[in-house]
């Protein structure tokens, strides 16, 4: 029983958190669409004022004018991302200057113009296809769930209603309850299917409308592997190659709304056919963006095929052939994309394959006429001269990418040498000061008994563990000393492990605190081993600066795959004011102990002392001592 109700909540959680994200995203989703509007609207009309009045120097102000509202209605795009979960950097602006030239700087300031043309040319549609898919799921959804209640209030109902679902799908005769019954069984299922589904195509549109805002208005985004976008990750980097992607994305779109109409209407193809075949152009557009020889062949393919289909069509009317206009902008615009994403080799074979289909169609056709001739010349002309400019495009940018590349790794090299210069400064510093103090304790240590005979024996063995100490403490200076110094790693003594922390609770006995230590297991992997020392050693200090003449518990224990750790002190016997310190002693404890991948307690007890406690993988050290 108590599992069924653990199960049973647990299931009301995740609904609960499935109800939340969907609301969330369609917070996100939903009030873009008048967003856009108002931003189109008022930016369309300070555009076109400005244009029309450029010639009494109106323009001049208005342009400036509608690129500042621009930024505006792109900031409030940029805090709908951020209130939805995208981490975005904040836009950088030129600054502006006062008066009218400085007002007309913003026409020199790049970011201002992609902010505008996000928000008067591309925000609209994005958002009004996003709109248009959620509202239009969610009435499937909602439309099936209770299609059986608004069926009864529609014409013809129950006795005889047309066009029945159940009718259309099994063949079950129109009319009657039972046909009611079979459509309203149907749409009750096809609604909780949608329903279902409409979270996740709710999130889809919001991460797709995020991806796309995000890549013109953010600039760099990364996401945080294994987070999902609007829970506080970050969505992935825009690249060059997303920018191809969703721009081949939109172009073929357009080109398959411009193009399937035109061979339907002006060419009288076959509504099926015309859209195969406008359907092919566009994809082979999108396909240029990675594979470059399907690209070609699948849009030679639609090109042939839509010459031949229109061919009876175009000799007899003054229609272009064999190009389509749409067909001849696409084909164009594919070889100078594969220009640009490829070898200069793909870009003249694609050029090559449109005029080998021009030929071909010409020779199917058996007449070349005046101007199909003059049509086939603007094809090879506009697609050979856009095809050398792709090539010198990828040209100059793989040269200007080699040379920013060269430029960062100056920059970093350089960096890195001023990194060395002022460890080497750090290091002086720490020679100069820290180990001539430190040199000076040990043989001030070392030569207490010959300097001040008639010790007792107590206090002589005072002075040769604060001997040993400063001896140890300076040969770990001297290893750090040498990793300073050096761009490298560098040698240094054998690190402490875990069976050398008996040595350091006796010695740190010989300050005078009363310590009890237990340790348990085999000997660990170095890393977690030296990771242990280093807490116990922080630890023992803490309880020594700040509870003087306290208990201490040290207690170590390696089973189930991790080591654990505990030093608690009671509390401060006295009045003695503690040492002062300064606090960053448990952060550099916390931060050792999740680098392995552990974790880290630390706080008062109960009784007026202080504990810390540490768990250290086994795991996790020995892939980083690895």
């Amino acid at each position: 029983m108590e599992g069924a109700t653990v199960t049973t909540a647990a299931r009301v959680s995740r609904v609960r958190i499935l109800v939340g994200r969907l609301w969330h995203d369609l917070a996100y989703v939903m009030p873009g669409l008048p967003l856009a509007v108002v931003s189109f609207v008022v930016l369309l009309t300070l555009t076109t004022v400005s244009l029309a009045t450029v010639v009494v120097w109106v323009g001049a102000v208005l342009m400036p004018l509608a690129l500042a509202v621009a930024s505006r209605f792109a900031g409030l795009s940029r805090r709908r991302l951020r209130a939805w979960g995208v981490s975005m950097p904040p836009a950088r602006y030129r600054p502006v200057g006062s008066g009218p030239l400085g007002t007309l700087r913003l026409l020199t300031d790049s970011r201002r113009w992609l902010d505008f043309v996000f928000e008067s040319v591309v925000a609209l549609p994005l958002r009004f296809l996003t709109f248009v898919v959620a509202v239009a799921w969610a009435g499937v959804a909602l439309g099936g769930l209770t299609f059986w209640i608004w069926a009864l209030v529609m014409p013809e109902a129950a006795s005889g209603w047309p066009h029945l679902l159940g009718s259309v799908l099994i063949g079950v005769p129109q009319g009657g309850w039972g046909a009611y019954l079979l459509d309203s069984g149907i749409n009750l299922v096809l609604g909780a299917l949608a329903l279902l589904a409409l979270p996740t195509v709710v999130r889809g549109l919001a991460v797709a409308d995020a991806l796309v805002t995000s890549a013109m208005l953010g600039g760099d985004v990364e996401q945080d592997r294994g987070e999902v976008p609007g829970d506080g990750a970050r969505l992935p980097a825009v690249s060059a190659t997303a920018w191809a992607w969703v721009g081949a994305s939109f172009t073929g779109a357009a080109l398959l709304a411009v193009e399937w109409p035109v061979l339907v209407i002006v060419y009288g193809l076959n509504p099926a056919l015309a859209m195969v075949l406008a359907a092919g152009q566009s994809a082979a557009l999108v396909l240029a963006v990675r594979w470059a020889w399907p690209a070609i062949g699948l849009s030679t393919l639609s090109a042939l095929g839509t010459m031949v289909a229109t061919s009876e069509v175009a000799t007899d009317s003054s229609a272009p052939w064999p190009w389509p206009v749409p067909a001849l902008v696409g084909y164009c615009l594919l070889v100078a994309l594969i220009g640009l994403r490829h070898r200069w080799f793909w870009a003249a074979v694609a050029w090559t394959a449109g005029a080998a289909a021009t030929v071909v169609a010409f020779l199917v056709v058996g007449e070349v006429p005046d101007a199909g001739l003059a049509n086939g010349i603007v094809l090879l002309a506009v697609s050979g001269g856009l095809a050398l400019l792709g090539a010198l495009g990828r040209l100059w940018t793989r040269n200007t990418d080699r040379a920013e590349e060269a430029e960062r790794l100056g920059a970093e090299e350089a960096q890195r040498r001023r990194d060395l210069e002022e460890r080497n400064r750090i290091a002086r510093e720490l020679h100069d000061v820290v180990a001539h103090s430190m040199s000076v304790i040990n043989v001030q240590a070392s030569t207490a008994r010959y300097r001040k005979p008639g010790m007792s024996q107590d206090v002589q063995q005072e002075f040769d563990d604060i001997a040993a100490s400063s001896r140890q403490a300076l040969e770990e200076m001297r290893a750090l000393l040498s990793i300073l110094r050096n761009d490298h790693d560098a040698p240094t003594a054998p690190a402490p492990r875990l069976g050398d922390i008996p040595e350091l609770v006796e010695a740190t006995r010989a300050s005078g605190a009363a310590i009890t230590y237990a340790g348990t297991g085999p000997d660990v992997p170095p890393t977690a081993g030296l990771t242990v020392y280093r807490v116990v050693q922080e630890a023992l200090s803490n309880a020594l600066r700040h509870a003087p003449g306290a208990t201490i518990d040290v207690t170590t224990a390696v089973g189930n795959g991790v080591v654990a750790v505990s030093v608690v002190n009671a509390a401060p016997k006295g009045r003695r004011e503690p040492a002062p310190g300064s606090g960053l002693g448990l952060a550099g404890i916390r931060e050792r102990v999740t680098a392995l991948g552990g974790t880290v307690s630390a706080g008062p007890t109960a009784h007026g002392g202080f504990a810390v406690e540490a768990a250290v993988p086994l795991a996790g050290a020995d892939t980083d001592g690895a």
